[in-house]
């Protein structure tokens, strides 16, 4: 078949995250039988416009926010009538590709963004964004096939008009490979918290270091590592808050962390800590559990369908004491510790590319 794909970044982009990760997962395997693809999204300072990667062709136009437009151009010009299938990855704003594409489409979705407007935007833009969603999400809803990854944003979509039986479920996967023997892991001597990604305010990041210096009145050994690109103000925001902190010396910022530093750090450390306000899957979570480290996450959608509560990590309500006291309950006794590690690293060996990739052509009756 000949498949178009709209979504606004591709895993070049500066700023590509999870999504990313697991379009061009799919998108290769789309390649490696036989299938022709073509992706339309958003450019970035100095991107080559147009190249073949990995033997699908990316076509970059305009940046994050114009290419909505400048895609609707380029396939009224060059694309109109090329595909069998066009895939459109709605990442907050849509393509609206059902309004304009006369090929059979799909959609699919990592999450809905809701509250993150008032995180990653400013007045009054974010008001408007958040307003204006679930407006333009009932326009969406009106037929056609659903994908998305998790039951969270199944729900999510099923709240704003989509049909529940039209929404197919497809698993996520990892790019780091699982270890093989748990028992050789060596974790650090001391007992240490893990915060992998951006630093940006969606992450709530800063709820990571108060819970971190809540926790340490309880574990006075504890220590932390945060890796990831601190992000605008935010990030110099929490850059302050760890000078100031009282336990500054416990905490470390190393910075983005190479492939093989974030391999030594989930196999390391003894818990990862993440926040987001949303997400559509916890990836980190995953990669984290696949290398013998479990989570203690927010009840939020995506980390609650990434942790199995009590069993492969913990979910916490949203704040910082609360958060807390899932660290200090995972920590405090050594055999249930050992038996999570074991649970998380157990169920990721099921969250593969491969899992993903069968279940994706499944929904789109590729198999």
């Amino acid at each position: 078949m000949r498949i178009l794909i709209f979504t606004w970044k591709d895993r070049q982009h500066p700023l590509a995250g999870g999504a990313e990760v697991v379009n061009e997962e799919l998108v290769r395997r789309l390649v490696a039988d036989k299938h022709e693809v073509t992706l339309i999204v958003g450019g970035y300072p100095g991107c080559v416009q147009e190249e073949t990667v990995d033997g699908y062709r990316v076509v970059r136009l305009g940046n994050s926010y114009t290419v909505y437009w400048h895609a609707w151009r380029y396939y009224r010009k060059h694309m109109q009538g090329w595909a069998d299938l066009v895939i459109e990855e709605v990442n907050t704003i849509p393509f609206f590709t059902r309004f304009y594409v006369k090929e059979q489409t799909l959609l699919f979705f990592h999450q809905l963004c809701r509250r993150i407007w008032f995180y990653q935007m400013s007045p009054p833009f974010n008001a408007v964004g958040f307003l204006a969603e679930p407006m333009y999400l009932r326009m969406l809803a009106a037929g056609g096939k659903v994908v998305t990854v998790s039951e969270s944003t199944k729900e999510d979509l099923a709240r704003y008009g989509f049909n529940r039986e039209e929404i197919q479920l497809i698993s996520e996967g990892i790019e780091i490979e699982p270890v093989a023997n748990l028992r050789a892991i060596r974790k650090y001597e001391t007992p240490t918290l893990l915060s992998f990604g951006a630093v940006r305010s969606m992450k709530r990041t800063m709820h990571q270091v108060k819970a971190f210096e809540i926790a340490k009145l309880h574990i006075p050994q504890l220590k932390m590592v945060i890796a990831g690109k601190l992000v605008g103000r935010y990030g110099k925001k929490v850059w302050r808050a760890i000078m100031k902190s009282p336990f500054s010396d416990d905490i470390e910022y190393i910075g983005p962390a190479s492939q093989a530093q974030r391999a030594e750090l989930m196999q390391r450390c003894h818990l990862t800590l993440q926040t987001a306000v949303k997400e559509g899957w916890g990836l980190t979570i995953t990669e984290a559990a696949s290398q013998g480290t479990p989570a203690v996450v927010y009840d939020v959608d995506g980390l609650r369908d990434s942790v199995r509560h009590g069993e492969t990590g913990m979910i916490t309500a949203c704040n910082p004491t609360a958060l807390a006291q899932g660290i200090v309950g995972a920590l405090r006794d050594k055999n249930a510790y050992k038996k999570m590690r074991e649970s998380a690293w157990r169920w990721s060996q099921d969250i593969t590319f491969e899992q993903s990739y069968s279940d994706f052509k499944r929904a789109v009756e590729l198999a």
